[in-house]
């Protein structure tokens, strides 16, 4: 057995041939979970080429991307014949890689760079006469399933596809568009084209042929593939981007001839306990708490985006400088500690402190990890921000992720915008700290950045479906403050249950039992069905009292009247009942104020109260705008 890091030049190059068994599953690879990753991280090393230039040492520095581990096994030579090799494990990231070679090959062909095309068709074809029309003609091939569709995509002249609808086909029309845009300078809003295409079309091909990088795993006749093929697979330990991090520092602090002898009690060793290590959920994958600290420290450090894949190059990277000597090296370390300490916390902090409220807000429940090199950059014992500060920057942020995600708004540049805050703060004396953060959320213009007015809330949240939208997690965070925020210094000072459920005053099945006689026109229905899901109509309530209620009449005599039930609830309409179990201010007002009728304009005219409350909770950006009428 021989394991070699390979490009696909060395990988695809001569007259090779792979074959994926008969017997291994069909192509499963998706655009949100594979292709798009694999582009953007594509992408970012060719802009990093282009704007490298003619620095051969910042060329250098760009890197290539890491796609994992392949395991072949190769087949009996038989002269004039390609070199044939049997794919054991990593049959799906072989295919996407053959697949987004032939549609850079494509997009760069039809945009007429023909020395770049015909450099990558090379990967792709054996072009010698022989293998015309065979199987051999491809550098792979597929399983038996896969076949028909990837002789369509990898050809020429593609028609129309004729078959089902089939992923190898979508990932090959995925690819060349995603490239095709790219080549002719087409970016997201607030981003910058990089270099002119010629640069671009030259960086991609680099990419495409030397930057890839597979580990590939060639086993010999003597090597047992389906052994290996389990061990990979199903007993592996993941070696961590933290373990090679923690490698590299040990040799630097030899090589400054340090007391690492003492490095692992003072600076390491929790960073080896199962709470560190412990996989968790981040986007659409799972990552040790560890590798995920470090990339929000390096993101918060260097004021810039650092990719998973990038996190150890990048480590090195900052820390190399920054250890010339023992004591440097030490001082880094003992940040570092200070800062694992801070993120290890966040957790922990009572909800009451302005650091627990956001991380319990804006991390957990709203799910915006990106934020988190921003609080931790608030919270960090090295900055010593004063607490008023840290509370004003924090609240202005929390304000900004609140409002626009109630609106709507994308979300897409938060990455870039946390960079973008984090820079505004470099030089800023800790006394202002807060100032510089509410001030720079408040002149944001662009619609990818800009912080929803109060003016904004109220002319807008009434009309926007939220259940359905809005995952219940962030729904039940924004109710319960509004529940705090509605109780008056009369109430009782009650903490909310944490299982507490949003419920439907008027339900969505509300066809069953409030329908009127005569029934709604198609449009009146089509109008309720949309407010019943606005924050108007929506409230809190238990567990056990949200089955209860379910589609349940108002009024008790209308329960009486239309609901077939036997004892304590039989007549009980869903008002009494909510009056008589929730003790919930956010409840009480409705109960209170609507006896015989909750209609769609109490859903309107709450709508609007409650957008005002969320305006008094959530403070919108200061001075720039006039305030809600």
């Amino acid at each position: 057995m021989k394991a070699d890091a390979l490009n696909p030049r060395e990988l695809f190059g001569g007259t090779v041939h792979y074959e994926i068994p008969v017997f291994q599953r069909p192509y499963v690879w998706t655009e949100e979970d594979q292709w798009a990753p694999l582009w953007a991280d594509v992408r970012r090393v060719a802009e990093d080429v282009v704007r490298a230039a003619d620095d051969d040492e910042a060329a250098e520095r760009a890197g290539g991307h890491f796609l994992g581990a392949v395991v072949f096994k190769a087949k009996s030579a038989i002269a004039g014949d390609v070199t044939r090799h049997s794919v054991i494990d990593g049959q799906q990231r072989t295919t996407t890689l053959q697949i987004l070679l032939d549609a850079v090959n494509a997009a760069v062909s039809a945009r007429g760079h023909e020395d770049e095309a015909e450099a990558l068709e090379e990967l792709i074809l054996n072009k010698a006469n022989r293998f015309a029309g065979k199987p051999e003609r491809f550098k792979l091939w597929p399983a038996r399933s896969d076949r028909a569709a990837f002789e369509y995509a990898m050809s020429d002249d593609h028609g129309v596809w004729a078959g089902d609808d089939h992923l190898i086909v979508e990932a090959h029309q995925f690819f060349r568009g995603e490239v095709h845009d790219w080549l002719a300078g087409v970016v997201p809003e607030g981003e910058i084209e990089v270099g002119d295409e010629k640069a671009r079309v030259r960086a991609l091909a680099d990419v495409m042929q030397t930057r890839l990088f597979l580990v590939a795993i060639n086993l010999t006749a003597q090597d047992d593939d389906q052994v290996i093929f389990e061990t990979l697979n199903d007993r592996g330990t993941p070696l961590l981007k933290a373990d090679l991090v923690k490698n590299w520092v040990f040799q630097v602090g030899e090589q400054v001839h340090a007391d690492v002898e003492t490095w692992p009690e003072r600076f390491w060793v929790d960073f080896d306990d199962a709470w560190w290590r412990e996989e968790i959920s981040q986007g659409r994958h799972n990552r040790s708490r560890i590798d995920i600290f470090l990339q929000y420290w390096l993101t918060m450090r260097t004021r810039d985006e650092v990719v998973t894949e990038q996190v150890f190059r990048e480590f090195t990277n900052y820390a190399r400088p920054r250890m010339p000597d023992a004591a440097a090296a030490e001082k880094l370390l003992g940040e570092l500690r200070r800062d694992a300490n801070t993120f290890r916390g966040f957790g922990q902090q009572s909800t009451d402190s302005v650091g627990g409220r956001f991380y319990r807000r804006v991390v957990e429940a709203l799910e915006l990890a990106s934020t988190t090199p921003v609080l931790l950059w608030m919270l960090s014992e090295n900055h010593a921000i004063p607490s008023d500060q840290v509370s004003k920057a924090l609240a202005a942020l929390e304000s900004w992720v609140v409002r626009r995600t109630l609106l709507r708004r994308t979300m897409k540049d938060v990455n870039r915008f946390m960079v973008a805050i984090l820079s505004t703060l470099d030089d800023v004396a800790p006394e202002k700290v807060g100032d510089i953060v509410e001030a720079y959320l408040a002149i944001q213009n662009s619609d990818a950045r800009s912080w929803p007015t109060d003016a904004d809330v109220v002319a807008v949240l009434p009309q926007v479906k939220l259940y359905g939208n809005v995952r219940q997690a962030r729904l039940r965070v924004v109710l319960e403050a509004l529940e705090k925020q509605l109780r008056s210094g009369l109430h009782e000072d009650i903490t909310l249950p944490a299982d507490l459920q949003v419920e439907h005053v008027m339900p969505q099945g509300w066809r069953a039992y409030w329908d009127s006689n005569p029934k709604l026109s198609l449009e009146a229905a089509a109008e309720r069905d949309r407010l019943v899901n606005t924050i108007g109509n929506l409230t809190l309530v238990t567990s056990g009292l949200n089955g209860t209620l379910s589609n349940r009449p108002w009024t008790d005599e209308e329960t009486a009247a239309l609901v077939k039930a036997t004892g304590d609830l039989k007549g009980v309409g869903k008002r009494s009942l909510v009056s008589k179990f929730s003790l919930l201010a956010l409840s009480k007002d409705i109960v209170e104020n609507h006896p015989r009728a909750w209609t769609e304009t109490d859903i309107a005219g709450r709508s609007e109260q409650l957008a005002r409350a969320l305006c008094q909770v959530w403070p919108g950006p200061p001075s720039l705008s006039p305030k809600a009428p």
